[in-house]
C-alpha cells in the first residue's frame, strides 16, 4: 500500500520555499498530491490556471524530487479533498513560530471534518525560512528582482505573462 499526502497551498506564485516542502515530503511519501487552492478570498495576483502551470513548470525543474508527483486545483475543504483523494496525510509548511498558532488551528480544524486526517509539519531549509509568496509579490510588483526566490523556470513564467504588462518598468 503506498503511502499518499497532500500538500494544500495557493501558491501565489510557488516559490523555492515551497519547492524544498515538496522534496522533503517526497522523501516521506510514495505520492504527493499538489493541491493549488482557488482562494478567491485571497485575492490572488495570478489565475488559478497560473499557478497551476508555475507548479508544473517548477516540478519539472526540480532534480530533487523522488516521488511521484501530481498536481490538481481545488476549491472545496482540503478535508474534503484529501478524502476524495484518498490521502490521511496534509503536509503543511512551518517558516516560522507565527506560522504554528494557525497551522495548529487548521490542523484541529481538519481532523474534526476528516478523522482519518493526520497533518504532519515540515520546516523548510534555513536558506529558504524567509521566503513566502507574499515576499515575492510584494518584490515582483516594487520591481525588484525574485529570481533568487523562486524556480527559475517561474520567473521566466512570471516575466513573460501578462501581470508583467502591470508592473513598474525595469522588472
Amino acid at each position: 500500500m503506498s503511502k499518499v499526502a497532500v500538500y494544500p497551498g495557493t501558491f501565489d506564485p510557488i516559490t523555492n520555499g515551497h519547492l524544498d516542502i515538496i522534496e522533503r515530503a517526497c522523501k516521506l511519501f510514495d505520492g504527493l498530491i499538489i493541491a493549488v487552492a482557488r482562494s478567491s478570498r485571497k485575492n490572488p495576483l495570478f489565475s488559478l490556471d497560473e499557478r497551476v502551470k508555475m507548479v508544473h513548470l517548477a516540478i519539472k525543474e526540480s532534480q530533487n524530487i523522488s516521488c511521484q508527483v501530481k498536481v490538481y486545483p481545488f476549491e472545496n475543504l482540503i478535508a474534503e479533498f484529501a478524502k476524495e483523494q484518498q490521502a490521511k496525510i496534509l503536509v503543511r509548511g512551518l517558516r516560522a513560530v507565527s506560522d504554528f498558532e494557525y497551522e495548529l488551528q487548521m490542523g484541529y480544524a481538519n481532523a474534526s471534518l476528516n478523522r482519518e486526517l493526520e497533518t504532519i509539519y515540515l520546516m523548510p531549509s534555513l536558506q529558504n525560512a524567509f521566503i513566502s509568496s507574499t515576499v515575492v509579490r510584494s518584490i515582483l510588483l516594487h520591481g525588484g528582482e525574485i529570481a533568487h526566490l523562486v524556480p527559475f523556470s517561474v520567473k521566466d513564467y512570471i516575466m513573460e505573462s501578462n501581470v508583467c504588462d502591470s508592473l513598474p518598468k525595469g522588472f
